[in-house]
């Protein structure tokens, strides 16, 4: 009966545990420190922040719940992530298959503009970008950063779906092709289904950056009208008090749909992102 060969156990396997260990602590301690102080009052959370707390405390919760807007900021950022992924879904993925199997001068020109858009700051071109916003009557609502989240993730989508287009043999939609498909239909209906684990980290990582924004929000929606999550919360940090036990309920609740999407996408995240990273 052959048994399988025991990796063996060297200073180096050690040492790569070790610092995968401490990794890990670093990145879980926040959570976990945040979900701790979420069920503490504000009283005990500035008596002793990293102390265990006494009871389960879910005042905190209730308040944000039937006495603030948060539920609102929620639902406002929920549809600013939504809309702007799905748009992206739509848009990006087309964008990339025609660069990639149009493979011109030009195309390669709309390619290389679309990656220089990757190189400049947000923060350079934001007081222009508003005052666009403005004259075209898109300030102080939702639609102006849909927008704006569509446009810049462009780059890194083609980027990432280009990548991915490189695997997917061409036979296929020749195929197709004579069978008499249209050049639309050879997309949505072969090769799209085909992108299902690059299509799953644009969604994971455009998605978390967008329901964890709050500059670009900050700025294009106006104080008193419509806010996002983190804006809201955002209101609770005062110069001489703030209220934390409300901060940390609220970034609580916002962690578990981004819990949720995670590891239900995980499996396809993992697969797209290295995937792409050996087809580029």
């Amino acid at each position: 009966m052959n048994k399988k060969a025991k990796t063996p156990v060297t200073a180096g396997n050690i040492l790569l545990f070790v610092v995968t260990i401490v990794i890990a602590i670093i990145f879980v301690f926040p959570i976990f420190f945040n979900i701790m102080s979420a069920f503490k009052s504000n009283p005990e959370i500035m008596k002793d922040a990293i102390a265990f707390p006494k009871g389960f405390y879910v005042e905190s919760f209730k308040y944000l719940v039937t006495k603030t807007d948060y539920p609102k900021a929620m639902l406002n950022s929920a549809i600013l992530t939504l809309g702007s992924i799905a748009a992206m879904i739509v848009i990006i993925p087309m964008a990339a298959y025609a660069i990639e199997r149009n493979n011109k001068k030009w195309t390669n020109a709309v390619f290389v503009f679309f990656l220089f858009g990757m190189m400049v700051p947000f923060q350079v071109y934001m007081i222009p970008l508003f005052k666009e916003l403005n004259i075209m009557g898109l300030f102080g609502n939702l639609v102006g950063p849909i927008m704006i989240y569509i446009a810049g993730s462009v780059g890194f989508g083609v980027l990432l779906y280009t990548s991915f287009l490189k695997g997917v043999p061409r036979e296929i939609e020749e195929s197709a092709e004579i069978d008499g498909c249209t050049r639309i239909g050879i997309f949505w209906r072969i090769v799209f289904p085909l992108l299902g684990p690059v299509t799953a980290s644009m969604v994971v990582l455009q998605g978390l950056g967008i329901w964890n924004d709050f500059l670009m929000p900050m700025l294009v929606l106006p104080s008193g009208q419509t806010k996002t999550m983190i804006v809201e919360l955002f209101y609770y940090v005062g110069e001489f008090s703030s209220r934390w036990d409300m901060i940390f309920a609220g970034t609580t609740m916002s962690l578990v749909p981004v819990l949720i999407a995670f590891l239900s996408l995980q499996k396809y995240f993992v697969k797209g992102v290295s995937s792409g990273a050996i087809k580029g």
